[in-house]
C-alpha cells in the first residue's frame, strides 16, 4: 500500500529524550517547519525551557515530562498528549545513553543501557502504534546508530542496544506497513551533543546536533526506511560489515589500534 508521509497538518510530533542534544534539536526544526511537538523527559523544567527557546517559529513545542522506564508510563503519556493536543502523527523514538563501562562487560551498565536504549524505545513504540493502527495512519522514527551494523570494541551494550533497536526496525515494518503506519530507523554517525563531548577519542566526520536535525527531518519528509549519515561513514561500515569474520575482525581490530578508540 502507499503510505503517507505525515505533514504538521496531520497531527502532532511526539519526541522522547528531548530534553538535549538530537531529541532537542529535533523539536526545534519540526517547529520551524510548522509542527506542534509533543517533547517528553524526566526533566520538566529543561523540557519548558526549550519550549520557550521555540516561541515565534512557525509552529510550537509543549512539554510533557515521562520516562520511558517506567512501566506504564508511555502509555499514560501518549493519551494526555493525544487528549490535549490532537493525534499523534509522527513519533521520533529518541531516548538513549552511552554511559561509559569500567569493565569488559559491567552488567549494572549493560542493564541500565538496555532499559533506556532498547526496552524504553519498545515501550513508547507500543504506546504509540496502539494508537495510531486504529486510524491506519502515522509514522514513527526510531533513533539507533551506525553503532549497530556490527560489533566495535568496548561497545557491547551500546551496540547492541542499537543492533536491537535496527532489528526492531525492520522487524515493525512488515506489519506496520500493512496498517498504514510508515516505519524508520535513523543511523548516525558522530553528532556533537551533549552525551559525545566528554568521550576521549576519535570522532569522524562529526557534524553538529543542529546540522543533524536538518537531515532527521528531512528523511521524515523524505520518507524511505533507512536515514543514515554522513554517508562517507555509514557506507564504510556496511560495507565492511559484509566482509568474512577474519578480515572484519582484523580491519576493526587495526583501526582501534591506529586511532586509539577504547570505546563508544
Amino acid at each position: 500500500m502507499t503510505l503517507a508521509r505525515m505533514k504538521p497538518g496531520d497531527g502532532v510530533a511526539w519526541i522522547t529524550g528531548a530534553s538535549s542534544g538530537i531529541g532537542e534539536a529535533v523539536a526545534l526544526e519540526l517547529a520551524q517547519r510548522g509542527w506542534t511537538v509533543a517533547i517528553t523527559a524526566r526533566r520538566l523544567d529543561q523540557l519548558e525551557e526549550i519550549a520557550r527557546r521555540a516561541e515565534g517559529l512557525p509552529g510550537r513545542v509543549v512539554a510533557h515530562a515521562g520516562d520511558v522506564t517506567e512501566t506504564g508510563a508511555m502509555k499514560a503519556l501518549v493519551d494526555a498528549i493525544e487528549s490535549v493536543h490532537g493525534p499523534i502523527a509522527l513519533a521520533f523514538v529518541n531516548a538513549g545513553i552511552a554511559p561509559d563501562s569500567p569493565g569488559v562487560l559491567d552488567m549494572a551498565v549493560f542493564e541500565r543501557i538496555i532499559a533506556v536504549n532498547l526496552t524504553g524505545t519498545a515501550r513508547a513504540l507500543s504506546a504509540v502504534i496502539a494508537r495510531m493502527t486504529p486510524r491506519k495512519r502515522g509514522q514513527v522514527a526510531i533513533n539507533a546508530s551506525v553503532a549497530g551494523y556490527g560489533g566495535l570494541p568496548a561497545s557491547s551494550a551500546y551496540g547492541v542496544s542499537k543492533a536491537a533497536a535496527i532489528h526492531l526496525g525492520e522487524t515493525l515494518k512488515f506489519q506496520c506497513e500493512r496498517d498504514g503506519i510508515r516505519v524508520q530507523v535513523v543511523n548516525p554517525g558522530w553528532i556533537d551533543t551533549p552525551m559525545t563531548r566528554p568521550k576521549d577519542l576519535p570522532m569522524p566526520f562529526i557534524i553538529s546536533q543542529d546540522e543533524a536535525a536538518r537531515r532527521i527531518v528531512d528523511g521524515f519528509e523524505r520518507g524511505g526506511f533507512e536515514i543514515t549519515f554522513p554517508r562517507r561513514l555509514s557506507w564504510v561500515m556496511k560495507a565492511v560489515n559484509l566482509l568474512p569474520y577474519p578480515l572484519y575482525f582484523w580491519l576493526i581490530a587495526r583501526g582501534a589500534r591506529r586511532t586509539g578508540a577504547k570505546s563508544l
